[in-house]
């Protein structure tokens, strides 16, 4: 095989291996969620009908607030004592990080914040990347 060609071949080899790798990097993002995972501790004065009235709230949100792809909640059951005196968990999923971006300064997510504030001892927030 004469030496342009060889160069040639090779050089559409390379380009195809790099157009089925960034495809498959761009599948695997796509099968990736942002979880936003929040842990509350009500205060000691808070009523039962206070924290449902936050767990309410909370859970509404997903319909006013378009960017959120899933919300989960529950309340905690971990028989290893190490919640911290957290006793709900709530899961939030996005697409990306300017989707969850756009949640925390959305007008609703503000005026839940305003319900929990009063009856919130602390919070516990973590958000990653996983699969799908």
């Amino acid at each position: 095989m004469k030496p342009i060609y060889t160069i040639l071949l090779l050089a559409a080899t390379m380009a195809l291996a790099a157009t089925l790798m960034a495809k498959e990097n761009t599948d695997k993002k796509s099968d990736r969620l942002l979880r936003h995972v929040v842990a509350f501790k009500f205060k000691s004065s808070a009523s039962k009908a206070d924290i449902e009235k936050v767990v309410d709230a909370f859970s509404a949100l997903p319909d006013k607030i378009k960017e959120i792809k899933k919300f989960e909640w529950g309340i905690n059951n971990s028989p290893e004592g190490l919640n911290k005196g957290c006793t709900h968990g709530f899961i939030l999923n996005f697409h990306s990080e300017k989707d969850r971006d756009t949640y925390l300064v959305h007008p609703d997510h503000k005026a839940f914040g305003s319900l929990l504030g009063p009856h919130l001892e602390d919070v516990f927030v973590i958000d990653f990347w996983a699969e799908n």
